[in-house]
């Protein structure tokens, strides 16, 4: 008894810990978003995922598929996700930011739009991801950035915060100071770890 997409989906997890390569290819042109979704996942686990699988997935009509495009891209260093930070998927563009904070040598290209991110982008939860990234980072060229997003939300400012750690400068420790004084405790305490790091 065929029980729809959810059986299937099971199917294709499922094919990802007994090594069925071809039940995860199938399962890679679906038509639900979630079996799609999970045969990225297993094929990724069985190192049989193809970069051209990657990047046809990257522009699926499917939030959830691109999100998990993004995520298994993530050791494809030269494999082109910045422009996805402006995905009408906010869960989409967090994961770019994160991805392009695992990069070794980003690209100008990269951090531009990391530090565009840092700045502009409407969610709250995509700029303090880019800041993250930008702290992960740890170019100069980021950290104007990082600065400002010490001024934003709190969850912003949290991680904003944090993101200072590989800086150094008079701005950097005037802007820790200033979080010493933050209304938000969460911000008080990460500048505290930064000033006062414990052996």
């Amino acid at each position: 008894m065929n029980e729809g997409p959810a059986a299937e989906r099971f199917a294709v997890i499922e094919a990802g810990f007994t090594g069925d390569i071809h039940t995860a290819l199938n399962g890679l042109t679906h038509a639900d978003e979630s079996v799609r979704a999970s045969a990225l996942r297993s094929l990724h686990r069985l190192s049989a995922l193809t970069e051209s699988q990657i990047v046809i997935s990257l522009s699926d009509t499917s939030a959830e598929v691109r999100r998990v495009a993004v995520e298994v891209s993530v050791a494809l260093h030269h494999l082109v996700v910045h422009p996805l930070l402006n995905d009408a998927d906010v869960f989409v563009a967090e994961m770019v930011a994160w991805c392009l904070g695992e990069r070794p040598t980003p690209t100008d290209a990269e951090i531009n739009a990391l530090i565009d991110g840092t700045l502009h982008h409407k969610e709250a939860v995509v700029r303090e991801a880019c800041a993250a990234a930008l702290g992960s980072l740890g170019d100069e060229r980021g950290l104007p950035a990082i600065l400002t997003a010490c001024n934003d939300k709190p969850a912003v400012r949290r991680r904003a915060v944090l993101a200072l750690a590989p800086f150094e400068g008079n701005d950097v420790d005037a802007a820790l100071r200033k979080a010493l004084e933050d209304r938000d405790w969460q911000v008080r305490q990460n500048a505290e770890i930064l000033l006062n790091p414990r052996d």
